[in-house]
C-alpha cells in the first residue's frame, strides 16, 4: 500500500462546503516549486479524486494553494479590494510513505485554519 493526499474546503462563515475553489499542489525543494496537480472542489467541498494519488505519491515537502478569492466574491463575502484572503498557501511535510494525508482548509473571509485530518 502506498500513501496518498486528499483535501477539502469548508466555509466556516456560512457553515457549508466550499464548491468551485481551484487548488494547486506544488512539490517544494529549497526555493523551487514545481506544480504537480491542479483541481477544483466539488459540491461537497472535496476533490473528486485524491490530489496526489497513490501511484504518484512521494514523501517530501509540498504546498497547497487554495484560490479562494473568486469563491468569496461569488458568495458575497469578499469585502473591498484588495481581498484580505485571495490565495491561501499551506506548506506541509509528508514523511510516512504508507500513510493517507488529509489537509483541509477551514475558510472564512478574514481567517482560516488547517490540520492533519484522517
Amino acid at each position: 500500500m502506498s500513501g496518498y493526499l486528499t483535501t477539502h474546503v469548508l466555509d466556516t462563515a456560512r457553515g457549508c462546503p466550499a464548491e468551485g475553489i481551484k487548488i494547486a499542489l506544488y512539490k517544494v525543494s529549497g526555493n523551487s516549486h514545481k506544480k504537480i496537480a491542479e483541481t477544483v472542489t466539488n459540491a461537497d467541498g472535496r476533490t473528486d479524486t485524491p490530489i496526489l494519488p497513490a501511484e504518484t505519491f512521494a514523501t517530501g515537502t509540498y504546498e497547497l494553494i487554495f484560490f479562494c478569492g473568486d469563491y468569496l466574491r461569488a458568495s458575497g463575502q469578499a469585502g473591498d479590494d484588495p481581498l484580505f484572503l485571495d490565495q491561501v498557501p499551506i506548506r506541509f511535510g509528508m514523511s510516512e510513505a504508507e500513510s493517507h494525508y488529509h489537509v483541509p482548509l477551514l475558510l472564512s473571509p478574514y481567517g482560516y485554519s488547517t490540520y492533519r485530518g484522517s
